[in-house]
């Protein structure tokens, strides 16, 4: 069986995917989507281009994680969305792609459990090791897995950006936990503004 995994160059996820391939005997690691072609299954994962249904049609399975209960919580970011909210137990949907975003029939949903206190490096490590237990649990059960349509009302969450994570000062830690769990202290971490200036907090665990 051939086996091709997708994902963005030069990003978070790229470790894990290597990662992955070791787990997956013969499977070849691929960064852009035109390179793929005849395959069983293609493993989509955190790739961050638009794929034309041309290119869907040349390869038979085209597998999608999206960590959110679908149809709820379509788009951007849905991890960092649903902590935001508070929610500690999060839905991964692994489904097949379509031409739509993240409207595919779906194979398997497995919930993630977290505690609350995790921040964006853990965050991250934990969302990717979940990916990757369903891609094992889809290959053991595959060819014998059926999948079903998405049902119910769809919602989307909007792309978030470095201004999302400004903080205010008139609120509580407590009350802004969440947002300083999910910004990145390189690359968008935590600010707020006072008398016209811009400071910028870093959080870790001690």
């Amino acid at each position: 069986m051939k086996i091709a995994l997708l994902t963005s160059p030069n990003q978070w996820f790229v470790p894990y995917i290597k990662k992955l391939q070791k787990l997956i005997p013969n499977s070849l690691v691929f960064y852009k989507h035109e390179q793929i072609s005849g395959y069983d299954i293609v493993f989509i994962l955190s790739y961050h281009r638009i794929i034309s249904k041309e290119f869907l049609s040349k390869n038979k399975n085209n597998i999608v994680i999206h960590a959110s209960n679908l149809p709820q919580g379509k788009g951007w970011a849905p991890l960092f969305h649903q902590v935001l909210e508070g929610k500690n137990e999060i839905t991964f949907t692994l489904f097949e792609a379509d031409e739509k975003t993240d409207n595919g029939d779906i194979y398997l949903q497995k919930t993630l459990i977290l505690n609350g206190l995790e921040l964006y490096e853990e965050l991250r490590d934990k969302q990717a090791n979940f990916t990757i237990k369903l891609c094992l649990d889809f290959l053991r059960k595959f060819p014998n897995i059926t999948k079903i349509p998405q049902k119910g009302k769809e919602s989307f969450y909007p792309k978030r950006t470095p201004k999302d994570h400004e903080l205010d000062i008139n609120k509580t830690i407590e009350e802004q936990f969440n947002l300083l769990r999910i910004s990145n202290n390189k690359e968008f971490p935590a600010f707020f503004y006072k008398n016209g200036k811009k400071f910028i907090i870093k959080i870790y665990l001690e």
